[in-house]
């Protein structure tokens, strides 16, 4: 900007105020030497008060410093004999588990009962043989005599009969015990030893299923022959479970009434059994007709 341009701003700018012009410097000078124009006394501002001298903040809130102890102030250091220090770190290990005896099996100890253990394998193994009961009769009275037969019909014995060919299975090795007579089928039959009160007439008897023969009847109306049966069973006591089952009671007996055939054979006859596990007054019946016959 030329002087005369500064001047005429300056003049517009303040009034009422002389300006003046400061002198070109010579032509060899540099333009940095050139005086800035010089700003009236009331126009300059005034001078600000002194500043307080500057506090380091630091230094104010700061705790004084502890003086670092000099090599000289420092405890001299405490001599540690060699053999003290371990030159290695060492690791604690736990104490090692004494190893067992290769000849004691311990699964085995542990596993196998000490009752068992002290018993002979032979006693173990072998069961003792049950002994067959023998069931004592009581006084029973006889049968009584035969009604007359009708025409052309014969009435059987102990050693002939005319339906000595009708055939019947057998359930049961005790040739000698009591002999259950039933007329079922052959899959009822196979099933018969697993029957809930066939049982538990058997346990009020102290009597098992193996102490006892049963015998089924396969013919649907004619009894089985006892001379038939007394060539296979030994047996002279028999409990028969339904009607017309043994030739020699067929006219000679009552239900749950027992009575003594021909003097050494002893015959109850009652209701089927399918009957009897559903009817408690049949069962009542039985079981004193029972008590009567073997005399519990």
């Amino acid at each position: 900007m030329d002087n005369a341009a500064t001047l005429a701003f300056y003049q517009n700018f303040y009034t009422e105020a002389s300006l003046y012009v400061v002198a070109e410097p010579a032509a060899d000078t540099a333009p940095a030497a050139v005086a800035a124009p010089s700003v009236p006394p009331m126009l300059q501002p005034a001078p600000l008060p002194p500043a307080a001298p500057a506090v380091a903040p630091a230094a104010a809130t700061r705790p004084p410093a502890v003086p670092t102890p000099t090599a000289a102030a420092l405890p001299p250091p405490v001599s540690v004999p060699s053999a003290a220090v371990p030159t290695t770190p060492v690791v604690a290990t736990p104490p090692p588990v004494p190893a067992l005896p290769p000849a004691v099996p311990v699964v085995a100890a542990a596993s196998v009962p000490p009752a068992a253990a002290t018993t002979p394998p032979a006693a173990a193994v072998v069961p003792a043989k049950r002994a067959a009961v023998t069931l004592t009769l009581g006084p029973l009275p006889a049968a009584p005599a035969a009604p007359p037969s009708q025409p052309g019909r014969v009435q059987p014995t102990p050693t002939q009969s005319p339906v000595a060919g009708v055939p019947f299975s057998t359930l049961g090795s005790n040739a000698g015990g009591l002999v259950v007579l039933v007329r079922v089928s052959p899959d009822q039959f196979r099933k018969l030893p697993r029957n809930v009160f066939l049982n538990n007439l058997l346990k009020a008897l102290r009597l098992i299923m193996e102490d006892v023969v049963l015998v089924n009847v396969e013919h649907e109306k004619f009894p089985v022959a006892l001379c038939s049966l007394r060539q296979h069973l030994a047996a002279r006591q028999f409990l028969a479970f339904g009607k017309n089952l043994l030739d020699v009671a067929v006219y000679t007996t009552q239900p749950y009434e027992p009575v003594l055939l021909y003097g050494d054979t002893a015959f109850l006859g009652a209701s089927e059994i399918e009957i009897l596990e559903y009817d408690d007054g049949r069962k009542k019946k039985l079981w004193q007709a029972v008590q009567r016959m073997f005399g519990v």
